[in-house]
């Protein structure tokens, strides 16, 4: 019954033109949750079309990051999943994704899908559309807050007010896990964006910035205060992010800077929304507009697909305001619509980041380190990131080793 309400819904929003032949779908939602919601969002596209010969093949999410060049290559499908921003950008230098700027230009898709365009965007065209996305900022203890008589903080300043008033209390301000390097690049990502803004960022991960530069020293400088300050739980090198949610849900720490991920299992491990809460990380410099990290979740459609007109019929299903509703809710991908015109699901959090992201983050929507540096550029920079967290003063070796790989890199 459930599945037929979800058709329903789906359906209701979305009248095309009847398609035949055939469309091949690779995706790489292996996990249960995204896999069923993914395999039902295509049987209701298949009930809107029924003389198309449907094709789908999941490929586990890690065994897909290797394969996809191959299979963009040789015998390609039709759609495929990937990711934004520079995710892109070596299938697009290798002319293996398909143009659709085309559909960008059309007004349903040109209003509806405006925050995400620049994600979607390299060279002035658009190489996909996104289907997902979702929210980073700092989930913390609210009833420790509350404890110590603390509000959420506006400024770097009471951020690490609120931090000293945490450890004179015998707690940890900040949970994380760098035992798996991306978590530090998320610190990073936040502190540099605050500090000198989404453009410069951009440029660093874009080769422009040398990492010896004194803008990018500021944002180490200010992320040694926290470090110097104890804010950061003990040998957090040794832990997972997974593994370092516990200190978070025994009241060892207060706070973990995450993704919005990081509600499901907060909230299994005895975190109700009454203990748990949300907000923007804080400005630091003054006139830096505020931007965010928000990994967006893409279609493509390969350059060599065999069926390009009924992939973009796909596609434009995909990101229509009913699909995006369906798909994003608590009981699917429990994420965050990109169409301006879907509902967001009744979800404190979903509602807090979709307000932020929609109504608070005038500076811009990054993607995420590992997504918008590019990818042996950022194994580097996290290793490096993760090292200065443990031993700050090797700082001057990090950044003159980070250059080196730069010129590599980039050249």
């Amino acid at each position: 019954m459930l599945m037929a309400l979800a058709g329903s819904t789906m359906l209701a929003g979305a009248a095309t033109a009847e398609l035949t032949g055939d469309l091949k779908i690779f995706l790489d939602t292996s996990n249960p949750a995204p896999r069923a919601t993914m395999e039902a969002m295509i049987a209701d596209f298949q009930e809107l079309h029924p003389d198309l010969n449907i094709e789908t093949t999941v490929i586990d999410r890690e065994a897909y990051k290797t394969q996809i060049r191959n299979f963009l290559t040789a015998d390609a499908p039709d759609v495929a999943t990937w990711y934004a921003a520079n995710r892109m950008t070596p299938y697009v230098s290798a002319g293996l994704f398909e143009d659709v700027s085309d559909l960008w230009a059309e007004p349903e898709i040109a209003e509806n899908l405006a925050s995400t365009k620049g994600a979607m965007t390299i060279d002035g065209k658009q190489w996909g559309v996104p289907y997902t996305y979702y929210q980073w900022g700092i989930y913390y203890r609210k009833d420790i807050y509350d404890e110590l008589g603390l509000s959420e903080p506006a400024t770097f300043e009471e951020m690490k007010s609120n931090c000293q008033a945490i450890l004179d209390s015998g707690r940890k301000c900040y949970t994380i896990g760098t035992k798996f390097l991306w978590t530090a690049g998320g610190w990073f990502d936040y502190l540099n964006m605050r500090t000198h803004g989404f453009d410069f960022h951009m440029e660093l991960a874009n080769g422009e910035v040398k990492w010896t530069d004194e803008r990018v020293r500021e944002t180490f400088a200010n992320w040694r205060e926290l470090i110097d300050m104890g804010a950061f739980v003990d040998n957090h090198q040794n832990y997972s992010w997974q593994e370092s949610l516990p200190f978070i849900v025994n009241g060892e720490a207060a706070a973990i800077l995450k993704g919005n991920f990081a509600v499901a299992p907060l909230r299994e491990a005895g975190l109700d929304d009454s203990k748990l809460d949300f907000y923007q990380f804080p400005a630091i410099t003054e006139g830096v507009a505020l931007a965010e990290d928000a990994p967006t979740d893409t279609f493509h459609i390969p350059a060599n697909a065999q069926n390009k007109d009924n992939a973009r019929e796909f596609l434009r299903f995909v990101v229509s305001a009913n699909v995006q509703t369906e798909i994003n809710n608590g009981a699917n991908l429990g994420q965050l619509p990109v169409n301006a015109g879907s509902s967001v699901d009744d979800d404190k959090f979903l509602d807090e980041g979709f307000t932020m992201l929609s109504e608070n983050s005038p500076g811009g929507v990054a993607q995420f380190f590992d997504r918008d540096f590019p990818a042996e550029m950022a194994a580097e920079a996290m290793q490096g990131l993760q090292e200065f967290m443990v031993f700050p003063d090797n700082l001057d070796d990090i950044l003159a080793r980070l250059d080196k790989v730069q010129e590599r890199v980039y050249n």
